[in-house]
């Protein structure tokens, strides 16, 4: 078998698998599943799950970097929070990456899914968070956040990210009331008003 035709049948065994994964958790919950049931609606042995995936959560770890890798593909050019756009296209951009992965989003975010992915996405996006607004400052103090006590610790920038994973898990419940520019100048003017607040915090 040539190296093009291994990688074919890998991409295609990821593929199912992914598939079996979200389409199970809309039927029952995460921590419900089994390796077996995923490989039966795969339709794959367990003996191929396990050549790819340790277990179910690898399966989600692996699902979880690639679409953050993907989500930060789409955003990076010029993720930021400068007024002078409202709000940045980067932001609408993002949930436009929601909006095209939705039903994986809504599986593993929902009622049903996974509590371990929703702690890692808020992790990654506070993270995010952390690292691209450090530098902004706010009047009356004008002190950069990274200098402020309550930013530097994490508690603001995982205060947003746990609003931002909130908004996304309404906006897929209420079945996307929002378009996805819509619900971008929603969460971008949310940030900025609680980073503008907190920059009061030490005055």
């Amino acid at each position: 078998m040539t190296q093009n035709c291994r990688d074919l049948r890998v991409r295609r065994t990821h593929k199912l698998l992914r598939e079996a994964l979200v389409s199970l958790i809309e039927e029952q919950r995460f921590d419900a599943l089994t390796v077996e049931a995923i490989a039966e609606r795969a339709m794959v042995s367990r003996a191929a799950f396990y050549r790819h995936y340790q277990d179910k959560y690898d399966l989600v770890e692996q699902i979880f970097a690639e679409a953050m890798q993907t989500m930060m593909h789409d955003i990076d050019q010029g993720w930021s929070l400068a007024e002078q756009d409202h709000p940045p296209e980067a932001w609408v951009r993002l949930f436009e990456h929601f909006t095209a992965y939705r039903r994986l989003y809504r599986a593993l975010l929902g009622e049903k899914g996974s509590p371990w992915f929703q702690t890692r996405m808020r992790a990654y996006l506070a993270e995010v968070i952390s690292e691209r607004t450090a530098g902004l400052t706010f009047a009356p103090n004008q002190k950069r956040l990274r200098a402020l006590r309550a930013f530097s610790s994490g508690f603001v920038p995982t205060l947003l990210a746990g609003m931002l994973v909130d908004a996304i898990s309404w906006w897929f419940e209420q079945e996307q009331p929002d378009l996805p520019r819509q619900i971008a100048i929603s969460c971008y003017n949310l940030v900025i008003s609680t980073l503008k607040e907190a920059s009061r915090w030490e005055e």
